[in-house]
């Protein structure tokens, strides 16, 4: 069974939108990614999708949506916002501290990336790794 994630940043335009896109990319037989943000942008920036492509990983068709419509269902909500989130119908938030590349050099976004990939990865063999782990023995009675 996979996990729901959702991925949340401020704007859903750069950070969540990396996660979510990563997670589809490497990790669609555990994660069923979705992304949000606190305050949507209006799109994805051009150089969030080009440090993106430079990895051979497109955000086409995703855009921006607003956390409160996307939180419903989520089995984990990762936060890379810096802000907390409060009051969210999900069993279980993870912080994860990246910085907001928003309206920084392609350097900055690029270091963003592969940090955001690497914890995606992280995330995607502990979920296969649950996945794979035996179930806990059950009592029997005789």
């Amino acid at each position: 069974m996979k996990t729901k994630v959702l991925f949340v940043c401020v704007g859903n335009a750069c950070r969540s939108q990396m996660a979510q896109a990563f997670a589809r990319a490497y990790g669609t037989d555990v994660i069923d990614a979705s992304s949000a943000g606190i305050s949507p942008a209006a799109n994805i920036p051009d150089i969030t999708h080009r440090v993106m492509r430079d990895k051979g990983v497109s955000l086409d068709g995703q855009f921006p949506k607003d956390l409160l419509s996307a939180s419903s269902g989520a089995d984990l909500v990762v936060n890379l916002s810096g802000v907390p989130l409060r009051g969210l119908p999900v069993p279980l938030v993870r912080e994860w501290k990246v910085e907001d590349p928003i309206g920084k050099k392609d350097a900055v976004h690029e270091r963003v990336r592969d940090e955001i990939e690497h914890l995606v990865m992280t995330l995607i063999l502990e979920l296969r790794q649950r996945a794979m782990a035996p179930p806990p023995p059950r009592n029997r009675r005789i």
